[in-house]
């Protein structure tokens, strides 16, 4: 069984709304997004439920409910291995993880695309993602450059952030800190292993 403010927080971590946005989409005040991530509001209103249903793609009642969500985690749509598409962050189900994973990640996304082929991500595969805006040179990271979303390593050298290609037929992308700034760059998370899905 999964509570109100786990629902919330996983939320937040994988759009990176603040309390106040989500506040506004579900139309109560920022108090009470807070009052939930707390844990001192646990039961909802019928029509703040339908609200929050639409605004988080779920069915509340039923993770809240139901023991078989206790250790799942979205799968959300694609990001690509390569540029020039968007991520698609609607919920396409969920994966049962451990309990050592359930604290490790966040959220998981299909990949597409071959540039990360060498690091062993290929296209196809699914990527399980800690959400963090920041990353240990050297990581491979989800990373938002203006509006395009990719799955790249990232290393930050002198005054230089690069996102480094696993395929030799990619370029690799150098950014400075003011194009970093300007664009602008965002780390969304780090990939914590990928695995292959098989039919």
């Amino acid at each position: 069984m999964m509570l109100l403010k786990d629902l919330i927080k996983e939320y937040k971590g994988r759009t990176g709304l603040n309390n106040e946005a989500i506040a506004k989409m579900v139309g109560v005040s920022r108090s009470t997004v807070g009052r939930w991530l707390s844990g001192d509001i646990t039961n909802l209103q019928l029509e703040t439920t339908r609200r929050l249903n639409e605004v988080l793609g779920i069915d509340i009642d039923k993770m809240m409910s139901d023991h078989t969500f206790a250790r799942q985690k979205p799968l959300l749509g694609e990001v690509k291995a390569g540029y020039d598409r968007y991520l698609d962050n609607n919920i396409q189900g969920y994966i049962e993880v451990n309990e050592e994973d359930d604290v490790r990640g966040d959220y998981f996304l299909r990949v597409k695309g071959d540039s990360m082929d060498l690091a062993r991500i290929h296209d196809g595969d699914i990527v399980f993602i800690k959400s963090c805006d920041h990353l240990r040179s050297g990581s491979i990271g989800i990373v938002m450059v203006g509006e395009e979303v990719t799955i790249k390593r990232v290393i930050i050298k002198d005054d230089l952030l690069i996102l480094e290609a696993a395929n030799p037929a990619y370029d690799n992308r150098y950014f400075t800190k003011k194009e970093v700034a300007e664009l602008p760059i965002r780390i969304l998370g780090q990939v914590i292993y990928a695995k292959s899905e098989f039919i």
